[in-house]
């Protein structure tokens, strides 16, 4: 500016008024640029605004997955009532962080847990397999602080237990006889549970779960955080269950201490309401220490024997009474054997028997019957014969005499009449007549 007014005062006179005219039309062209500019950047200004509102109330707009339900947290407090408090699979909106916040929670995810607490400890090769480990490497006696274990209660009578486990109940058992008389065992096994949540609201409430950070999944936090929970819960209720059970049960169960364990599991859950459910508890192995190998294969063995031999027994039992008397044997029994039989019932019994019994009852039927029948023959004849009896008493009796000899001899073979001699002074005279030479002799005895 200085050098352009030298120059005009060069060729002109310039009169202060020409100067602030300029000056004025200057600042009048730099203020109108300045409003344009200030215009535009407001202009710019509010459209980035509405863009941030807009993309801040897309934003909210949150998915929930199939198997997925969710809780919205409003200022750290779940909001809603009723069941508006869980939100299932689809599209919903909810205030962007950090007034709103999103937890979603698989409720149809199987989780599986592997407990090995009371495994004992194994090195590289047991793991990998690298097959069996030699007797001389396993250590002589059980480190408890090093190996996992649980006890089994020891072989008692049953007959002395005051009431027994029922199907429902395993642990109903009454185990003080068993305690005080018995010693206990030790076996070493491996479980597995499966489990989901059940109820969102219970577990986000009372189970902790850390605060998921930026590039973290919930469900990968959740099943870290609460798997020490978890392996409590079950490692107390498998102590709980395996002293209601010996060491053979526990080798052999499948199905039994699983569903007892299972039960226990979920009342503790139940307890603080977790939220949580168990869908499946496995035992996965079970067996005896390593240190009493030899003795344990050589006590199965026998205990196969054993029941083998118990096995066969019964069946022969079972069998032998299906031949003497069909399915109706052990009741009959019982009726003969009670004190007062009763009549009705033994009819019953007898008329339902099968079997060697059968044949049996069929056969003295039928001879009692050709008994009665004969007897009844023999009356109607000799009713008949009475009235010439009474007249000719001895030629009566000779006939009838005569008739039985005729009747058994008639399938003789041989025929010899002895008729006694009284000059023969005791001694008798025998004649062979017309003997069939086809006869063979007989064999003096």
């Amino acid at each position: 500016m200085a050098h352009t007014h030298e120059h005009k005062h060069g060729h002109e006179h310039v009169t202060p008024s020409d100067v602030e005219a300029v000056e004025s039309r200057e600042l009048d062209a730099a203020g109108k640029s300045l409003s344009d500019a200030l215009r535009i950047s407001f202009a710019i200004l509010k459209v980035i605004m509405i863009v941030l509102v807009v993309a801040f109330l897309v934003s909210g707009f949150k998915t929930v997955e199939p198997g997925e339900r969710a809780l919205v947290l409003r200022f750290g407090a779940i909001r809603g009532v009723g069941e508006e408090r869980v939100l299932g699979p689809g599209w919903h909106w909810v205030f962007p962080y950090p007034v709103d916040e999103l937890v979603k929670i698989p409720v149809e995810a199987q989780i599986r847990l592997p407990v090995t607490s009371f495994w004992y400890r194994q090195t590289r090769n047991d793991i990998i397999g690298e097959g069996p480990k030699p007797r001389n490497l396993v250590p002589e006696k059980l480190n408890p602080l090093t190996e996992g274990y649980c006890l089994t209660r020891g072989r008692v009578d049953e007959s002395r237990f005051l009431s027994g486990p029922t199907a429902a109940d395993p642990g109903s058992r009454d185990l003080t006889l068993d305690r005080e008389s018995s010693d206990y065992s030790i076996v070493h096994t491996q479980w597995q549970i499966d489990y989901q949540v059940g109820n969102i609201e219970a577990f986000y409430t009372n189970v902790f779960v850390r605060d998921v950070s930026p590039g973290q999944i919930y469900f990968d936090v959740m099943k870290e955080w609460i798997a020490p929970l978890l392996r409590s819960v079950v490692e107390d209720s498998v102590v709980t269950a395996m002293v209601n059970y010996t060491i053979d049960e526990a080798i052999q169960s499948t199905d039994t201490i699983p569903r007892y364990v299972e039960q226990l599991v979920q009342q503790k859950l139940d307890a603080i309401d977790s939220g949580i459910r168990v869908t499946k508890v496995q035992l996965v192995a079970a067996t005896w220490p390593r240190q009493v190998d030899r003795a344990f294969e050589e006590f199965i063995a026998a205990s196969q024997r054993s029941g083998m031999a118990i096995s066969d027994a019964r069946n022969y039992a079972e069998r032998t009474l299906t031949d003497a008397a069909g399915q109706i044997a052990e009741p009959l029994y019982a009726a003969l054997m009670a004190d007062d039989p009763d009549e009705r019932r033994l009819a019953f019994l007898w008329s339902q028997v099968a079997g060697e019994a059968q044949n049996t009852v069929a056969q003295a039927a039928a001879y009692s019957t050709k008994v009665v029948e004969g007897a009844k023959a023999n009356a109607t004849y000799l009713m008949s014969i009475l009235p010439e009896y009474r007249k000719w008493p001895e030629l009566v009796a000779q006939g009838i005499y005569l008739d039985t000899i005729e009747r058994v001899l008639q399938n003789a073979d041989e025929k010899f009449v002895l008729g006694p001699a009284e000059l023969s002074k005791g001694q008798e005279i025998r004649i062979l007549v017309n003997r069939d030479q086809t006869l063979k002799p007989r064999q003096s005895p």
